[in-house]
C-alpha cells in the first residue's frame, strides 16, 4: 500500500503559516489605531469609520508594490526594510489627494514559508504603518510550491484614506506663476531598480558589500534605503488650505508625475540646480552611462514629493515644513502654455 500524501508534502506548510501569524500579531496590534475592532486571523477586519470630523467624507484606495527592489532584498537577504517601501508607496499616493490614511492590507505570496523571514517583512509593513498613522489592519499569506523560485516572494499593499470633500488636493487651481516645492527623497525610494540592477550587478559585478565610490555606503545599506513616507509633514500642509497640488515622484520620474496634477494650460519649469544632490544618482549617471533625460525620468533625482502652490504662500508652508524636521525647497515655477503639459528642466 502506498503511503499517505499531506498538503506538507505537497510543498504547503499550515503550521508554519499559524506559526507566522503568532510571530506577528504583536507587531500588527502595535499600529492599531482606536476605530480598530478586531484582531488579525479573522475572515475579514473591521474598523469603525468616524465620520463626525467630516462635513462630506471620501474614502481613497490606493494599491502598489514594491517591483525589482525586492530582488535587491533576496540578494543581500537582508528582509526588513522592504516593508516600510511597501506602506510608501500607497499612503504617499493617498496624501497627494489630501487624504489620512486609515488602515493597509497586504498580500505575501511566496514558494516556501519561512516565518523568521516572513516576520521580518512583516515587521517593516508594520513599522511603515507607523510612520503613516494608519492600521495594518489585516492581510494574506500564500505558499504556492512551484510558482515562485526558492528564496523569493512577492509583495502587494493596499491602503484606503479619508479626506473631507472640500480638502481633495486636485491641482484644478494651479496658474501660471506658482512655485513648485519639493521634499527630499530618502535615495532612490523604490523606482528604477531594473536600470540599477543592471548597471551595479551586470555591468560593474559589485557585491552587496562593495562600497559604492563616491557615495560612501556598501551596495546593499545604499539600494535597501527605504522609501521615505510624508503623510506626517505633508498633512498639516493640506490642511493650511495652502496646497493646490501635489504629485509623488515616483516611476516616470519628474517629466511623467508633475504633469499629472497640473490643470490644462500649464506646464513645469523645473531649476535642476535647486535640487539637493545625492551622490546615488551621480554614480547612477556617470558609470551607466546614463542621458539626464533618462536620469530625470527614471529616478526621483532627490525629490520625493513635489508641492505646488502659490508664491505668497511658500514661506508659510516651508514653516509647517520645518516644524516637523523638513526642508521644502522651491525647484521651480509653473508656466503657461499652448501644448500638453509638461516639465523642461535646465
Amino acid at each position: 500500500m502506498s503511503k499517505e500524501t499531506s498538503y506538507r508534502d505537497a510543498g504547503v506548510d499550515i503550521d508554519e503559516g499559524n506559526r507566522l501569524v503568532d510571530l506577528i500579531k504583536p507587531l500588527v496590534k502595535a499600529t492599531n489605531r482606536p476605530e480598530v475592532v478586531t484582531d488579525i486571523g479573522g475572515f475579514g477586519a473591521l474598523f469603525r469609520l468616524d465620520l463626525t470630523r467630516y462635513k462630506k467624507p471620501m474614502l481613497v484606495s490606493a494599491t502598489d508594490g514594491v517591483g525589482t527592489k525586492l530582488k535587491v532584498a533576496f540578494w543581500a537577504n537582508r528582509h526588513d526594510t522592504v516593508g516600510i517601501d511597501l506602506v510608501a508607496m500607497s499612503v504617499n499616493d493617498l496624501v497627494v489627494q489630501g487624504a489620512e490614511p486609515l488602515f493597509f492590507l497586504d498580500y505575501y505570496a511566496c514558494g516556501r514559508l519561512d516565518a523568521e523571514e516572513t516576520a521580518k517583512v512583516v515587521s517593516g509593513i508594520a513599522e511603515g504603518c507607523k510612520q503613516a498613522g494608519c492600521s495594518l489592519i489585516g492581510g494574506e499569506t500564500a505558499e504556492m510550491p512551484g510558482f515562485y523560485p526558492g528564496g523569493e516572494y512577492e509583495l502587494a499593499g493596499f491602503a484606503v484614506g479619508i479626506v473631507d470633500e472640500d480638502r481633495v488636493v486636485d491641482g484644478k487651481n494651479v496658474k501660471p506663476g506658482d512655485a513648485i516645492l519639493g521634499l527630499a527623497s530618502n535615495g532612490l525610494h523604490s523606482n528604477g531598480y531594473s536600470l540599477v540592477r543592471k548597471i551595479i550587478f551586470d555591468q560593474l559585478d559589485l557585491g552587496p558589500d562593495d562600497i559604492l565610490e563616491g557615495v560612501g555606503n556598501s551596495v546593499a545599506h545604499e539600494l535597501l534605503r527605504p522609501t521615505k513616507i510624508y503623510v506626517k509633514e505633508l498633512l498639516p500642509m493640506v490642511h493650511s488650505g495652502k496646497v493646490k497640488s501635489l504629485a509623488h515622484i515616483t516611476g516616470g520620474g519628474f517629466f511623467d508625475n508633475i504633469p499629472r496634477v497640473l490643470p490644462q494650460g500649464c506646464s513645469a519649469t523645473i531649476n535642476k540646480d535647486s535640487i539637493p544632490k545625492q551622490a546615488i544618482f551621480e554614480f547612477l549617471q556617470k558609470n551607466g552611462p546614463v542621458n539626464e533625460r533618462e536620469m530625470y525620468r527614471t529616478f526621483n533625482m532627490g525629490i520625493g514629493m513635489v508641492v505646488i502652490a502659490d508664491k505668497k504662500d511658500v514661506a508659510e508652508l516651508k514653516h509647517i515644513a520645518e516644524k516637523h524636521g523638513e526642508q521644502l525647497y522651491e525647484i521651480g515655477h509653473v508656466n503657461e502654455t499652448g501644448q500638453a503639459s509638461h516639465v523642461i528642466v535646465e
